[in-house]
C-alpha cells in the first residue's frame, strides 16, 4: 500500500485539507484511498511514537505504537485500500514550541525518524507545506496569543528574525530522517486554497480529485479585533495591540523584508534542485503562451510612420 505523509506547517491549510478529505471520504474510498487525520492519530494510534519524557519504558512505547500502526495498515489493505494519506500538522512539531524556541521546528529530524520507524519504513512519499516566513510567524504568534501566550516584545520578535533556521534546514532534516522517501514541497501561496490539487499531487493521481466542499478555509488565525477580545477577557489592556485592524502584523517593515528574503532564498534553493533532497511543486497556468495584445503606441501616428518631425 502506498503511504503518503502530509506534513502541513500551516494550521489553517492543514485543517481545511483535513475537512476536505472528510467531506469526500466516500468518493475517496471508491478510489481505494483512505486517510488518517488528527482525530485518529491523536486518539491513541500514535501514542508512543515520540516517547513521553521520563518514562522508564521508552522502547516499549515505540514498539507498541509500531504494532498498533501495523495492525491498522493491514486492516486498510484487507479493505481494499491502495493508498493511505496521513495528515496531522503536529507530526513535525507544535507551533507553540517554535514560539518558545524562537526557531523553526527544532528537532523535526528526530521526530520524523521516529515516525518513519513506527511505519516500518513503509512511507512512500512525504509532502511538506511551507509558507513565507513573515506570514508563518505572524500567524503562529496570533494563535499563541489566542491561547494565553503573552504579547511578544521587541526582543522576542528580533530573536525570531535573527534565528538562522529556515525551511531549507527543515527540509534537509526531513530528507536525512527518511532516506529513500520521495519528498515534495508545496508552497502555501500556491496550494493553500487548492486541497484537490494537494490530493492529486500526494497520490500521483491519474484521476480528477473530488471537489465536494473543496474551498473551505477553517481555523484561521485570530485577527486584531479577536485578539483584543482575548486580551480583555484575561484582564489585559487591548490598547497594547495598537490601532491597526485586520491581520496581526507584529514585525516592522525591515523585519518582514528580512524574513521574506530568507524565504526567497529557500525557494531559489528548491527551484535549483534542493541538492537532490526534495522537489518543489509548481502549477502551470497554461501550456502555451498566447499572443499578447499590442500596447498603445508611445509615438505619434501609425506603426509604419517615420517619426522624424516632418509636417507632411
Amino acid at each position: 500500500m502506498d503511504i503518503v505523509l502530509h506534513i502541513g506547517a500551516h494550521r489553517t491549510a492543514s485543517t481545511s485539507f483535513q475537512a476536505y478529505l472528510r467531506a469526500n471520504a466516500d468518493a475517496l474510498e471508491e478510489l481505494a484511498v483512505c486517510f488518517w487525520g488528527p482525530k485518529r492519530t491523536r486518539g491513541g494510534l500514535f501514542s508512543g511514537i515520540v516517547p513521553v519524557n521520563g518514562s522508564p519504558r521508552l522502547e516499549r512505547q515505540a514498539r507498541m505504537a509500531k504494532g498498533r500502526i501495523g495492525l491498522q495498515l493491514e486492516r486498510a489493505r484487507l479493505n481494499g485500500m491502495r493508498q493511505l494519506i496521513v495528515t496531522d500538522e503536529n507530526i513535525i512539531g507544535a507551533s507553540r514550541r517554535n514560539l518558545r524556541d524562537t526557531t523553526l521546528y527544532r528537532g523535526a529530524g528526530v521526530r520524523m525518524a521516529q515516525h518513519a520507524a513506527a511505519f516500518g519504513g513503509r512511507i512512500t512519499r512525504a509532502v511538506v507545506s511551507i509558507r513565507c516566513l513573515d506570514s508563518y510567524w505572524s500567524s503562529a504568534l496570533a494563535y499563541g496569543i489566542g491561547r494565553g501566550h503573552q504579547l511578544p516584545d521587541a526582543a522576542h520578535l528580533e530573536a525570531i528574525v535573527q534565528q538562522k533556521r529556515s525551511w531549507r534546514d527543515v527540509i534537509t532534516d526531513l530528507a536525512c530522517a527518511m532516506p529513500g522517501v520521495e519528498l515534495l514541497v508545496l508552497p502555501h501561496e500556491t496550494y493553500g486554497g487548492m486541497p484537490e490539487r494537494r490530493l492529486e499531487i500526494m497520490t500521483a493521481a491519474t484521476w480528477a480529485a473530488p471537489t465536494r466542499q473543496h474551498r473551505l478555509w477553517l481555523n484561521q488565525a485570530p485577527d486584531m479585533a479577536q485578539l483584543r477580545k482575548y486580551l480583555a477577557l484575561r484582564g489585559e489592556d487591548p490598547v497594547r495591540l495598537g490601532p491597526d485592524e485586520g491581520r496581526y502584523e507584529p514585525f516592522t517593515a525591515t523585519q518582514r523584508a528580512r524574513l521574506r528574503e530568507t524565504y526567497q532564498d529557500d525557494l531559489f534553493w528548491l527551484a535549483s534542485g534542493a541538492d537532490g533532497l526534495a522537489k518543489l511543486m509548481t502549477e502551470k497556468t497554461r501550456d502555451q503562451t498566447g499572443t499578447s495584445p499590442q500596447r498603445d503606441p508611445l509615438t505619434r501616428g501609425q506603426d509604419d510612420d517615420q517619426q522624424e518631425g516632418r509636417v507632411a
